[in-house]
């Protein structure tokens, strides 16, 4: 990364990108800068030489072992020659074995892997355990643990890909459940030893499949996606941050580092991204959305289209934003924006894992290649940020990091050169939700002391209508006089009365 002095911001060439031996190939940071190819020839000549160096040291420690020998039967000639006979042989065999052991542990390549002895070993190992099993011993845990639903539904979808390649599909689905059986009995391996084993298998399946498809490099690339989404899905569990990698240690590190930077804002890193509007701010939550996505996908290549889908939503939210295309001087500063948002989990585990276990061809070219290496490149930026490149003096930016200031305060304008008058979307729908609430909790204090006086006015009503009644009534007193009696009551001839009338019915 190289800073310019007529641009505030963040600017990398293009040709920094690319593999640093000149092949043209994209780099990576995790392969110090080399690219796929690169980085094997390199590792490759590094592992012939430690290989011819073991190999001269377990020659010097045999004739050292021989001259010690020589010395002592020289001077031993008094001691029982059957206990030293004993004793030489018993220090030969261990030095024999131990280089046996050292020449083993060096020597793994794919050949090995093709070879019909290697092919037969993974099947007597499985019925050796399922016999251990039907014995009552305690069974691998890997026969014992059930799939899992995604594992169960790659593997259906990897067996009818295979069906429509008739006999070599049979070939190639022997060959990766081999592979994968042989990779249950390397957990010990360090992770850039798997990394190893998968990338020869990658490359001598693919190589096999050039020859038969006659040099159709698309259908070989189709075949490839599969073979590896059926693989790193079955291996994902014991490949992914492997207990002999530091990758928890370094995720912990990033996250740790993204945290601390929670107050860099939008004008320090000079991104031309405008969050008010809300094609913008869709895209911008998209980008977000994807870049936390990518931990949840278990296929390299699933991960790595989360990354190329994230930077395709920066594309759009830039050139909604200027109105015109976007340029890569403008992609990389919103990128590390994003990724400063979004604080992805996991993040340097992720990219291990797409660095180490991906199709090489896929970093190497393309634009998966193109975004991936942006992303390392972003991330690298992230843990070397420093007062400069967000220009701060150096004594706002410690301060910041500290949490003794803020820059995100609407009264703050000279904490940091300010692009224009624009005011981060968040920052004042936060302000305007604060006051809305300031607002409603004086409303609300009004109307609970209009209640309250509601309420005395009630009580002091019912106290006054009550005095009032009783005035009336002391004042006038109810006089309850006797019941009056009947007009005809005290008739006593009701039986002289004549008959009541009766009605008559006249004949027609």
């Amino acid at each position: 990364m190289s800073q310019r002095s007529e641009r505030r911001g963040i600017h990398v060439d293009q040709s920094e990108l690319l593999c640093k031996k000149g092949c043209g190939y994209y780099g990576n940071a995790a392969w110090q800068d080399l690219c796929s190819k690169c980085r094997k020839e390199k590792y490759q000549r590094a592992r012939q030489r430690q290989i011819q160096e073991d190999w001269a040291l377990a020659e010097k420690l045999q004739r050292e072992e021989e001259a010690a020998y020589v010395s002592s039967h020289s001077s031993s000639q008094t001691q029982p020659p059957q206990s030293h006979s004993q004793h030489s042989l018993a220090t030969f065999s261990k030095f024999e074995e131990k280089k046996t052991n050292e020449k083993t542990r060096k020597v793994t390549t794919v050949k090995k892997f093709f070879s019909p002895s290697s092919r037969t070993a993974p099947k007597k190992a499985l019925v050796s355990r399922l016999r251990e099993s039907h014995e009552g011993k305690t069974p691998s845990p890997s026969i014992t643990r059930q799939s899992s639903i995604e594992t169960d539904h790659v593997s259906r979808d990897f067996v009818e890909f295979l069906k429509t390649l008739q006999k070599p599909g049979r070939e190639i689905h022997k060959q990766s459940r081999g592979f994968i059986e042989s990779m249950g009995n390397k957990k010990d391996l360090s992770a850039e030893e798997l990394s190893e084993c998968v990338q020869d298998f990658y490359q001598g399946m693919s190589d096999r499949l050039l020859n038969h498809f006659k040099g159709s490099s698309e259908k070989v690339d189709r075949v490839m996606d599969q073979v590896e989404k059926y693989i790193m899905t079955r291996l994902y569990k014991s490949v992914f941050c492997p207990e002999t990698s530091d990758d928890e240690k370094k995720d912990l590190a990033t996250q740790h580092r993204i945290r601390a930077l929670h107050w860099v804002t939008i004008q320090m890193l000079c991104v031309p991204v405008d969050e008010e509007i809300p094609e913008v701010s869709d895209s911008v939550v998209k980008a977000i959305t994807d870049i936390i996505e990518m931990d949840s996908k278990r296929v390299p290549r699933d991960k790595l289209a989360c990354i190329t889908s994230c930077s395709k939503h920066i594309f759009s939210a830039i050139r909604v934003t200027k109105n015109e295309p976007a340029s890569a001087d403008d992609f990389l500063p919103t990128l590390i924006y994003i990724v400063l948002k979004a604080n992805p989990p996991r993040l340097q585990s992720n990219i291990q894992y797409i660095t180490r276990f991906c199709n090489p061809s896929r970093l190497m070219t393309g634009e998966d290649g193109y975004y991936f290496t942006n992303l390392c490149c972003a991330i690298a930026f992230i843990e070397k940020l420093d007062a400069q490149s967000l220009n701060l003096s150096p004594e706002d930016f410690e301060r910041y990091m500290s949490g003794q200031a803020s820059p995100r305060r609407q009264d703050d304008t000279a904490a940091w050169p300010q692009s224009g008058t624009h005011v981060n979307p968040a920052l004042s729908q936060i302000h305007h939700n604060l006051k809305l609430l300031s607002s409603l909790e004086k409303r609300q204090q009004q109307v609970i002391e209009g209640a309250q006086n509601l309420q005395a006015e009630l009580a002091e009503w019912q106290d006054s209508v009550s005095r009032e009644v009783q005035e009336i009534l002391e004042r006038y007193p109810l006089e309850i006089k006797p019941r009056a009696s009947a007009i005809d009551a005290e008739n006593v001839e009701n039986d002289r009365l004549p008959p009541p009338l009766q009605p008559q019915v006249f004949a027609g």
